[in-house]
């Protein structure tokens, strides 16, 4: 795999991983909130009294501006690692610090919920071949 390739590969690998983690994240916020209204998918009628799960034996006190709140981590870094990709293919000569910026936020969609477990993995698998790139 000759110089170019490997950027290219990296730029091909970041993108769709920015994509999925953001169709991910899209689609879980608007099945959680919109569940969570009650209108008629499946999270409809867990409100609790204060707003939280009502299970069994009571509210957990999980409110639902909590979980919305991981998938609005998982959205911020599918955008991020998308405007990382198409920035390192951009600007080939700052590439260390646009494939740090998708390594970094490919590992923070694992923690928030922002996608797909494959989009995580292609993220940090394209931000380690753009460190790993040499200009020529």
């Amino acid at each position: 795999m000759g110089l170019n390739e490997r950027s290219q590969v990296a730029f091909i690998l970041s993108l769709i991983g920015g994509i999925l983690m953001l169709l991910g994240g899209g689609v879980s916020s608007m099945w959680f909130m919109f569940g969570g209204l009650g209108m008629g998918s499946v999270m409809s009628g867990f409100g609790g009294m204060m707003g939280g799960f009502q299970g069994v034996m009571g509210s957990l006190g999980i409110p639902f501006g909590f979980m919305s709140g991981f998938f609005l981590i998982g959205l911020v870094s599918g955008v991020m690692v998308t405007l990382g990709a198409v920035m390192l293919n951009a600007r080939p000569s700052e590439h260390t610090a646009w494939s740090m910026i998708i390594l970094v936020f490919s590992v923070i969609s694992l923690l928030g919920m922002g996608g797909f477990l494959v989009s995580a993995i292609l993220g940090i698998v394209g931000g380690a071949l753009a460190i790993s790139w040499k200009p020529t």
